[in-house]
């Protein structure tokens, strides 16, 4: 083992996180010495994609969402659903021995930096030369399994792989007895339906009268979610603070997507506008098929 290998493995590195990120943190702390301890809140490798909605797949082809080093399985579909996607997590770790590093039902709740020259600013988190590794240590507070007792670790080093969606919900602010404690239904987060199991969910939403808050990629999914449960009967209701442009999934002229080219600036080329120059009205008069075929 080279010198460098011997002085990694006696360095502490913890990461918080068994998500996408974490699991490939891990993966190249491991091949370059380290020894690492992985902190996971959840039960299983994965983040996000095991708490997810049951219509849930990757929005982008399977093709495009890869680590370089490992290549999906053979049969996986095009937009892989989400335990699709959680399986080829799951072997990622297998396979770079990424699990034996993993404490499950482990929380993170509190991290703090201590040693020399503390309040000199984040540089000197890095030593402040360069160096990854400086006088002191971080201390993490985790809780394991269902306990409220916590237990304190020291580390060199930490790596925070917890995303931008780590379990912490985007709730508003509303004015006194106007907000939920007001509504005389059942309030629930997104993140609430994607914790429950499939079975659970669709129960929840079954024969009700559902309203979507938002129009982010959960609230379009939940939408279409209770559609599949309540046909027509139950609508779901979606409120928006702006209007949005949906595109759909229609193909034409081939394998050519045509919905996608409203997605961006060419779009504005296809509207005929007042008072426009010659050269822009005959764009948009060319252009006219494509709307049409949209």
């Amino acid at each position: 083992m080279a010198p460098s290998m011997h002085r990694n493995a006696a360095k502490r590195v913890a990461v918080v996180g068994a998500g996408t990120s974490g699991l490939a943190a891990c993966k190249h702390l491991l091949a370059r010495g380290f020894r690492p301890v992985v902190f996971e809140a959840g039960a299983s490798v994965g983040g996000l994609w095991t708490r997810t909605l049951a219509s849930t797949r990757l929005q982008s082809p399977h093709v495009a969402y890869r680590f370089s080093d490992f290549p999906w399985p053979e049969g996986v579909d095009w937009f892989p659903r989400h335990h699709q996607v959680v399986d080829y997590l799951a072997a990622y770790s297998r396979r770079f021995g990424v699990d034996e590093c993993v404490r499950f039902r482990s929380r993170v709740v509190a991290a703090e930096h201590v040693g020399e020259d503390d309040d000199a600013g984040d540089a000197e988190l890095w030593a402040g030369n360069g160096e990854a590794f400086g006088a002191g240590v971080w201390r993490l507070t985790v809780q394991h399994g269902d306990s409220d007792a916590t237990q304190m670790y020291e580390f060199d080093f930490l790596i925070l792989c917890i995303g931008r969606f780590s379990g912490v919900p985007n709730i508003p602010a509303f004015p006194p007895n106007r907000g939920p404690d007001a509504f005389r239904g059942r309030v629930l987060h997104s993140m609430d339906l994607s914790d429950m199991d499939d079975a659970d969910a669709a129960a929840l939403v079954k024969g009700k009268r559902v309203a979507v808050v938002g129009s982010g990629k959960s609230a379009y999914d939940i939408a279409a979610e209770c559609a599949e449960a309540n046909g027509v009967e139950h609508p779901c209701t979606t409120v928006c603070r702006s209007p949005q442009w949906i595109v759909h999934d229609t193909e034409v002229w081939g394998k050519v997507n045509l919905g996608y080219l409203f997605v961006n600036r060419f779009a504005e080329l296809m509207v005929r506008k007042p008072e426009a120059g010659m050269v822009s009205s005959l764009l948009a008069t060319l252009l006219a098929p494509l709307v049409r075929n949209t």
